[in-house]
């Protein structure tokens, strides 16, 4: 277990005040709330509760018993009521009369459909059984790691026994499904004194009459495996000691930032991944100890952990001491292979005839010596859990290394739940990715109106965001808005001004440990100045010129560098002026900068085309709203030069356009994603006005 977690105790976090009126079927869902909330007792996901309760029959309006019981899918800490699934006992007892045995259990999913009552859409998970034949009124099955570590020992049943005595029970390895139902239906009324068992490999069943009660049993029995594995492991070193020190927190995530671009480039064939960096303490004595080679080739022992992890991970060759990182990254090709050919074997030892096919053979996991564990999925969400699912199996590792041999599941038995017929069925039924997903983007000037636009739009199409702008108040501002909106986990902020070379540099390392690398940049930083060429200073067309040139110049050439080191190509869109076009008067600086810009784009898309990196421009005009360069002089200078008034200016705009409309934020948003997403794969060089119409900014 993590050194913190057995010092700080499970705390009861039931209140009869609560649970006072509450429905059998509201306690438990209150009692789910609650386990799901501490990740020592479940993981994301994982585990699942029940209640038998008796129910009104819509048709008959008799009392039946219904098991209310968590669906398919669906976390215990975040679920609703309409979480569960509901089915009639009797007809789950029925079954028993139509199952043909072990070899045929998969077929009994396929009838779960039929016991459903009220018509409740929520699809049962394989695990039904697993609640449905114990004969209690609650049942809780939790994945807690202190458990986890008795169950994947390999003196696991003496270890159940002398911690537990006879309360606990104890059952041998056997996936999930009809047939293990119907074990524990067994067990039960073999030890009717029993209050649980342990499932070996896998977790924890606990169960009672009372829905307080069994909430309370199930902490007191994760809490007293945590304190046996104290008690034994006090003073020892963990995973036979450490082989390497830790770098500083700062170096680690520099060698991440240059790591994660390199394998998200060689992962992402068959989808755009996503990167999440862990350097919690745990991993880091995992990573930097004596037997990671030894226990991470072992693999993972509980289903949830593999499922979302790979049965093992990738171990980056890097040297803490010897900081051989050029080395490593130069050897990475070769790693990734060797992953992915081990992969392929393992598949092929194992399949069935009717085994779906080989799915991404890379790995998932990468524990990196003296820095932290990475982890790639398809989104960043599935890229943390992922990490948090690995944390839980190096907690089991070290619990059970410490007091016994730690075993993890058989390799074929791995796969036959890897590749199981029900899980695949499952993956085919998600929807189909959205356009950007996968997709990582940098938004500079992000807290502004056409930048918090474009990333609100990237962000609908599935995308993760950095917003990056000077102005910190009205960036955090800015972002939370869109966390409010899409989650926390794909909105990242960064401060940056972008003619300050370092700063732009530390904002693509922060979004390379963020999110893995990039893969669209949104370079719209402004100003606007406007002024008679004999009252502009040097100093206000130094200002223009460092904003928008030199800046998009510095944003660009550090997205050209973390672009190549990927290898997958990307989008660069530059957000312009229509005045980059045609010109204005007494706005020389600004015009002749957004000039530059326009050319600057045109070259970079002649450098970029090899490489698969596109580089477009968007040339708004008169976008008022929520633009940030109309809240100053601006706004003022522009009217006094077209002789109207702040209220009178947008009019204006609007009826010199060639459609009479309005621009605004929302439209510069539509074209950025069209210019960033595959539907415009095969353009480059070029310029989309969303100007309303303007003959004089036509791009030829």
């Amino acid at each position: 277990m993590p050194k913190d977690d057995t010092a700080k105790r499970l705390e009861n976090l039931w209140d009869d005040a609560v649970a006072a009126g509450m429905s059998e079927a509201d306690k438990l869902l209150y009692r789910s709330n609650l386990l799901g909330s501490d990740k020592r007792i479940t993981n994301y996901g994982g585990g699942n509760t029940s209640a038998k309760v008796v129910e009104r029959d819509p048709l008959t309006g008799a009392g039946v018993e219904v098991l209310w019981v968590k669906g398919s899918g669906g976390d215990l800490g975040s679920m609703k009521r309409d979480g569960f699934a509901t089915l009639y006992m009797d007809k789950l007892n029925a079954l028993k009369g139509v199952y043909r045995g072990p070899d045929h259990e998969d077929e009994m999913v396929g009838y779960l459909p039929h016991c459903t009552f009220d018509l409740n859409p929520r699809a049962a998970s394989i695990d039904t059984p697993l609640h449905a034949y114990v004969p209690r009124r609650h049942v809780d099955h939790m994945h807690p790691d202190a458990v986890i570590a008795i169950a994947a020992a390999a003196n696991s049943q003496d270890l159940t026994a002398e911690i537990f005595g006879g309360e606990i029970g104890w059952l041998p390895w056997k996936r999930p499904g009809y047939e293990l139902g119907l074990w524990l239906e067994r067990f039960c009324l073999e030890n009717p004194a029993a209050k649980g068992v342990v499932l070996e490999s896998h977790g924890l069943f606990t169960w009672a009459d009372d829905a307080k009660e069994c909430y309370e049993l199930t902490l007191a029995t994760i809490q007293k495996a945590q304190d046996w594995f104290a008690a034994r492991t006090s003073g020892k070193p963990a995973f036979g000691g450490a082989k390497h020190v830790s770098l500083p927190p700062e170096a680690r995530r520099a060698v991440a930032a240059k790591l994660m671009p390199a394998i998200r480039g060689m992962v992402s064939g068959q989808h755009h991944m996503v990167g999440h960096f862990d350097d919690q303490p745990a991993v880091l004595d995992f990573v930097n100890s004596q037997e990671l080679d030894a226990l991470a080739a072992l693999g993972t022992s509980c289903p949830d952990h593999f499922l979302r992890t790979k049965i093992r991970p990738l171990v980056v060759a890097f040297d803490p001491e010897a900081n051989n990182l050029g080395a490593v990254i130069e050897g990475l090709p070769a790693q990734v292979a060797a992953y992915r050919e081990d992969y392929a074997a393992y598949y092929a030892r194992c399949k069935h005839d009717n085994s779906p096919a080989l799915r991404d053979p890379n790995a998932v996991v990468y524990l990196v010596p003296g820095v932290g564990m990475l982890t790639f999925a398809k989104d960043k969400a599935t890229a943390r859990i992922s990490g948090e699912f690995y944390v839980n199996a190096i907690n089991v590792m070290r619990g059970a290394s410490a007091v016994s041999t730690y075993v993890g599941l058989p390799e074929q038995e791995a796969f036959d739940i890897e590749y199981w017929l029900l899980e695949e069925a499952k993956l085919q039924r998600m929807p189909k990715p959205k356009s950007l997903a996968g997709r990582v983007a940098l938004v500079t000037g992000g807290a502004g109106g056409i930048g918090s636009a474009i990333a609100e739009k990237y962000l609908a199409e599935g995308a993760c965001v950095m917003l990056a702008d000077i102005d910190e108040a009205s960036l955090g501002a800015a972002a939370e808005g869109l966390i409010l909106r899409h989650g926390r986990d794909v909105v990242r902020v960064v401060a940056m001004n972008v003619t300050d070379e370092e700063a732009v540099a530390r904002a693509y390392a922060e979004i390379a440990v963020e999110f893995g690398g990039v893969d669209i940049l949104v370079s719209n930083a402004g100003i606007a100045s406007s002024a008679p060429v004999e009252e502009t200073t040097l100093e206000l067309w130094q200002k223009n010129i460092d904003i928008l040139s030199t800046g998009y110049f510095l944003v660009s050439r550090e997205a050209f560098k973390l672009l190549r080191a990927q290898g997958m190509g990307g989008s660069v869109v530059f957000v312009a002026s229509k005045n980059g076009l045609a010109a204005s008067p007494n706005a020389s600086a600004y015009c002749t900068s957004k000039a530059s810009e326009i050319h600057l784009a045109r070259c970079l898309a002649l450098e970029g085309a090899e490489a698969g990196i596109r580089v477009n421009v968007v040339n708004p005009d008169a976008v008022l709203r929520g633009s940030k360069i109309w809240q100053g002089e601006w706004l003022e200078q522009r009217a006094s030069t077209y002789k109207t008034d702040k209220e009178g200016l947008e009019e204006m705009y609007r009826n010199r356009s060639m459609l009479k409309r309005s621009v605004y934020p929302e439209d510069i948003a539509e074209a950025a994603y069209f210019l960033a997403s595959d539907l415009s794969a095969k353009s480059t060089g070029n310029i989309i006005n969303v100007d309303a119409g303007n003959k004089e900014s036509f791009p030829r």
